[in-house]
């Protein structure tokens, strides 16, 4: 058996709010709130995904420990910023070894 990628809607919304801990319901507040947007079927039917899942459980975590949904958003768009800037570093970490190998040639 072949799971499904990790970002492809499988789960419905009972099934994620329980993967996730929390109640179907807030799972709808979240998406009104913008912090997660789960995929739609044909019907028009929410489908999350095991990252929709995990950034639930990453919301779960964050609400719990008392901060707010403003502070919520706050936190993720940080953590977008962090892992973009993790990335050009790579990057550019990637373009300077290439470039002292040429120079040592």
């Amino acid at each position: 058996m072949q799971w499904p990628e990790a970002s492809q809607g499988v789960f419905a919304i009972s099934v994620a709010a329980e993967l996730a801990g929390v109640h179907p319901q807030t799972l709808r507040i979240y998406e009104r709130q913008g912090l997660v947007q789960p995929a739609r079927s044909d019907g028009g039917t929410r489908r999350y995904s095991g990252d929709d899942v995990e950034r639930l459980r990453l919301i779960a975590a964050l609400t719990g420990d008392g901060l707010n949904i403003a502070g919520v958003k706050k936190v993720l768009a940080l953590q977008q910023q962090v892992a973009k800037l993790q990335a050009t570093i790579e990057q550019l970490e990637g373009e300077l070894a290439r470039s002292r190998g040429a120079r040592s040639r």
